[in-house]
């Protein structure tokens, strides 16, 4: 069978390791070309990961028949421009995360696809990670009887480039209104809704204490899910240390884990404490990637498509108050 050719759009720090070796891995895929703006780097980008072509126009790129499927892996603010482009194109596509800056671009993204009769994966990976699926497998067996509530603390220090002003997107209020709870948060709440499914209320309150950059830095909020279980959480960048705490709560025990570090899943019952240290792959979307090769290939639909990721933003759009609907 004829590889999938790939082409990569924004071919910056997420796809160096994380992702663009995934594609280079998986069987049936083939990194057929990346596309930077700046010829110099997307040539430099092409030599070190042997990937035989390279543009440095996106529109070439998209157009070229030599490429089946495009990966977005630009800042969100571009992502429904490509986007449109690959859909009118007719071929599958991959956007970073998160999808878009707002729910009514995430919506006119999957729509397009959708009247293209194309599939639009977004790379919230974790729903693919095994160390995750086992909580989702604790959840699905009943190990802590009934799910009741579910808490996510995470806090971060200043970053050294905040302090000293050197510009970030993520923390450019024009395309991530939210800040760092725009580009991580968002792996979170999109992984909740995974175990527990679509949220029917949501709110919060954001603000910005430090000053440092004109996003939000400082989030809290709470949810609720259409099964009952409840949901809360707090962001912060600017506190004297790091944590990254998930507790979710049942009838008959509790999950702890963390979202971003490597630590051990834990189970507490009335039977004890059980731990599982379950590593990430050396490309964090090696499982990601994989399954969408199942989906296209007519396997199991993908668990992270268009629609749930919008659903993400909906809920993000709730949190930050940018829409009452």
């Amino acid at each position: 069978m004829k590889p999938l050719r790939w082409g990569i759009i924004g071919c910056g720090a997420v796809t160096e390791r994380k992702s663009g070796p995934a594609y280079q891995k998986t069987a049936g895929f083939e990194l057929a070309a990346v596309m930077r703006r700046d010829a110099a780097l997307a040539a430099d980008y092409a030599h070190r990961h042997d990937v035989p072509r390279w543009f440095d126009d996106a529109d070439a790129l998209i157009a070229d028949a030599d490429i089946d499927a495009v990966y977005i892996a630009t800042p969100p603010d571009t992502h429904l421009h490509y986007a449109l482009k690959v859909a009118a194109a007719g071929k599958p596509c991959c956007v970073e995360k998160p999808m878009a800056p707002s729910h009514a671009e995430c919506l006119a993204m999957v729509e397009a696809f959708e009247r293209a009769g194309l599939p639009l994966f977004v790379a919230y990976y974790r729903r693919s990670l095994p160390r995750f699926e086992q909580v989702r497998k604790w959840l699905a067996d009943g190990r802590i009887g009934t799910p009741r509530h579910l808490h996510w603390q995470l806090a971060r220090t200043p970053a050294a480039d905040d302090l000293n002003g050197t510009y970030r997107w993520r923390t450019d209020a024009r395309i991530a209104p939210g800040g760092y709870f725009d580009d991580l948060a968002s792996h979170g709440l999109n992984l909740f809704s995974h175990f527990f499914g679509e949220v029917v209320q949501a709110s919060g309150s954001a603000t910005n204490q430090q000053g440092l950059y004109s996003a939000c830095d400082a989030v809290v909020a709470s949810w609720l899910y259409a099964s009952g279980v409840t949901g809360s959480g707090s962001w912060h960048f600017g506190n004297f240390e790091r944590a990254d705490r998930v507790e979710i709560t049942g009838s008959a025990g509790k999950i702890d884990f963390s979202v971003f570090e490597e630590q051990p899943l834990q189970l507490t019952t009335a039977d004890g404490i059980e731990r599982m240290d379950i590593p990430n792959p050396e490309n964090i979307q090696l499982h990601h990637v994989a399954n969408m090769r199942s989906h296209l290939a007519g396997g199991a639909r993908h668990p992270s498509c268009g629609d749930s990721a919008a659903h993400t933003a909906w809920m993000m759009d709730r949190i930050l108050g940018k829409t009452a609907g």
